[in-house]
């Protein structure tokens, strides 16, 4: 088989998984869906890994495979361009989305939509293989689109449920929003550069270094300020930066393996990859990074204190993809776009273990989601808990485990960077360190030690699980709320969460287990073998481009990289551990030995936990200014234009002529004589009216 069509198998295998059962989900048996889905992602990464070893030993390509549309002398191409960040991408994609197939047989096992599912996730697996490996703009659109189309279908998977409807539609829109940005940004590439294949795009950007725009009034802006700043608003949108993080949490409303894919491999590191891809774009403007850097600190941290508050297992985990993506997006600001991919690849692994993690402990439970109603699971679910705590080790940024390098790169990239914003941004990732260690930690001990909060009556909590709109998925008798053919009314019951009392958690099945185990592997590892090459080393070469004289902050940080092995020791007497360490110790002190003095300060600071709580009124002012404003101006339209005009004059003139027609129709009496005197007269008036002007 020769490279081109190895490269069409990676998105056409899920894509053939995806259709078998999407088209037939409802005649095929259930072994043959996930069969058919699971053997296309696992030969997709296998042809990945093959991928790899070729681009490895220096075979890149970048071409076209067929030409879509052509108008005028534009050209709208489908092509792949294979190099390192895409072979990068392919490899995290399809790992993660593999595991994510296997663990969802046990997860999704009584549900109604059992194939639907995989048909969607496979899909989902297939458009984001589409974007990654895209060499042009409209095929990264196409992606883009794609990606934001599955998530809306797997969000509202159980779309019986007014809660997850109103989730997807939440994302949809946020994710409009953002990709109306994106779009004026193509726009504008396609419209001076005349193409949109990135190779001759990148090649004549430096040409355009100097060109200005005129958008309104005479003020000119820079073009490549301009389309960055365009562009990096695609990427807010489906990287859930701030403000258009709000999606994001509700997401959570769809299944626990979509979860995962989404905060994990796809969707979110959509952004990332993108920014990472322009880097020969986003180099030509400082001010593009700046807005970068600024926007991804205040994501990094402010998201991270909404963590603390949450008490469902799920949500937590989500507003710590926020904080993460944060992070991200502030390496991307510092032009340190390898350590961004880096992360983006460790926080892939450790960030889908913990969310199955979450859901394994979730059908433990028997679907209930609220941590307070948890404890001492470590003893009864003791593969959920190591994974789960491995995971948590990754997350805090443990030395030697995976999220360790990339993380303490970010911070450390970020001290050596000069940009406007990057003193801020190194204040919000350190912060956000101890942050994150508190509310990870919060979680892992209310959930695996300490007293077993289960099986107990739910009056002292039991509302908890309603406000956290708990995930009923497949496992209950009960659960055919989500087969469609149950009305609202009965949704709205089906809240049977929770241990009945006296009833002991269990551990998950090997389906679900096996995933957590292959995932937590490279939690631990990935980072020790990635931090060289992919950083420091000439992984990226030619693929990212960073203007060192501008943007110094990557090759003075190389200066002081001594190899993994030092890195980690090292860090041992720095900052970022300390605030770690005591992020883990206060939540330990908090949660395990005086919950009380979290119950103080809640009480002592209640207007503070109500910002929190209230998740800084984003959702309320949107809610307020834009769909308000919307209907606001709806109804002005309505009263204006649909009142006011059309049935006041349009309607109006309609009536006049009605008013003519009913005077006009006395003369229709039907005899000769009356007709022959009315033509007299008029012949009279004529002669009068001649005889007059004469």
């Amino acid at each position: 088989m020769d490279m081109k069509s190895l490269y069409l198998l990676v998105p056409m295998a899920p894509l053939v998984g995806a259709i078998i059962a999407g088209l037939f989900c409802r005649i095929i048996p259930r072994w043959v869906a996930h069969t058919a889905t699971i053997a296309g992602v696992a030969i997709a990464f296998i042809a990945s890994i093959f991928i790899f070893k070729d681009v490895m030993a220096g075979n890149t390509f970048n071409g076209p495979v067929y030409q879509w549309l052509s108008s005028g002398t534009y050209k709208f191409e489908v092509g792949f361009l294979i190099d390192a960040l895409t072979v990068t991408m392919m490899l995290v994609v399809t790992s993660v989305s593999l595991m994510v197939h296997v663990y969802t047989i046990g997860y999704m096992q009584e549900d109604p939509g059992y194939n639907r599912f995989f048909s969607y996730i496979s899909l989902f697996t297939f458009s984001m293989l589409m974007l990654v490996m895209s060499n042009n703009f409209m095929q990264l659109f196409f992606g883009w689109e794609a990606v934001g189309l599955v998530s809306y279908l797997l969000i509202g998977f159980w779309y019986t449920r007014p809660t997850a409807i109103f989730a997807n539609m939440k994302a949809f829109l946020v994710n409009r929003v953002g990709d109306f940005g994106f779009i004026l940004g193509i726009g504008l590439v396609l419209a001076h550069f005349g193409t949109l294949d990135y190779k001759t795009v990148f090649e004549a950007a430096p040409d355009f270094a100097k060109t200005t725009i005129n958008l309104w009034g005479s003020a000119e802006w820079s073009l490549m300020t301009v389309t960055c700043i365009l562009l990096f608003i695609g990427a807010m949108g489906k990287s859930a930066q701030v403000p258009l993080h709000v999606w994001l949490p509700d997401s959570m409303e769809g299944p626990t393996p979509i979860s995962a894919l989404i905060h994990a491999a796809t969707m979110v590191t959509a952004g990332i990859f993108m920014v990472a891809r322009m880097s020969p774009l986003f180099e030509l403007s400082t001010t593009a990074l700046s807005f970068v850097i600024v926007i991804g600190s205040i994501t990094a941290l402010f998201m991270g204190f909404l963590g603390i508050i949450q008490n469902d297992i799920k949500r937590v985990v989500a507003y710590s993809t926020l904080s993460q993506l944060g992070y991200m997006t502030v390496a991307l600001g510092a032009s340190a776009y390898g350590v961004a991919i880096f992360h983006l690849m460790t926080h892939a692994f450790f960030k889908a273990l913990l969310f199955l993690g979450a859901g394994s402990v979730i059908i433990g439970m028997h679907h209930d989601q609220d941590i307070r109603n948890m404890g001492g699971l470590r003893k009864y679910m003791p593969i959920t808990w190591i994974t789960s705590l491995i995971g948590s080790l990754a997350l805090i940024g443990t030395p030697f485990f995976a999220g360790f390098y990339s993380k303490d790169s970010i911070i450390e990239a970020v001290a050596f960077s000069h940009i406007p914003g990057s003193g801020f941004a190194y204040f919000a990732v350190l912060a956000g360190v101890f942050v994150t260690a508190f509310y990870s930690f919060r979680m892992y001990f209310l959930v695996f030690h300490g007293e077993e909060r289960f099986g107990k009556a739910h009056d002292d909590h039991g509302h908890a699980a309603h406000d956290a709109h708990a995930d009923t998925h497949a496992g209950h008798d009960d659960h055919g709320a989500h087969d469609g053919d149950h009305d609202d009314e009965e949704v709205s019951h089906d809240h049977h969460h929770g241990l009945a009392p006296g009833q002991k958690p269990h551990e998950s099945p090997w389906v679900v287990t096996l995933p957590l185990i292959m995932l937590a592997i490279p939690s631990v590892i990935i980072g020790f073998i990635g931090i060289g090459p992919m950083v420091f080393g000439d992984y990226f070469k030619g693929v990212i481009v960073v203007d060192a004289e501008a943007h110094p902050a990557m090759a003075e940080l190389s200066t002081h990289f001594h190899g993994a092995v030092a890195m980690a020791t090292h860090a041992f007497g720095t900052a970022p551990f300390w605030l770690a360490f005591s992020g883990v110790a206060l939540s330990w002190f908090f949660y395990m030995k005086r919950p009380d003095i979290p119950a103080a300060i809640k009480a002592r600071f209640e207007w503070l936990y109500t910002i929190l709580d209230n998740k800084y009124y984003f959702d309320k002012f949107n809610e307020a200014f834009f769909a308000g404003g919307a209907r606001l101006l709806g109804k002005g339209l309505w009263k204006g234009g649909d009142v006011a005009v059309i049935d006041g004059t349009i309607n109006g003139s309609a009536r006049m002529i009605g008013w003519i027609a009913s005077v006009v129709r006395y003369f229709q009496t039907g005899h000769i004589y009356s007709y022959a005197f009315t033509m007299i007269i008029g012949v009279v008036v004529l002669m009068t009216l001649w005889v007059v002007r004469a």
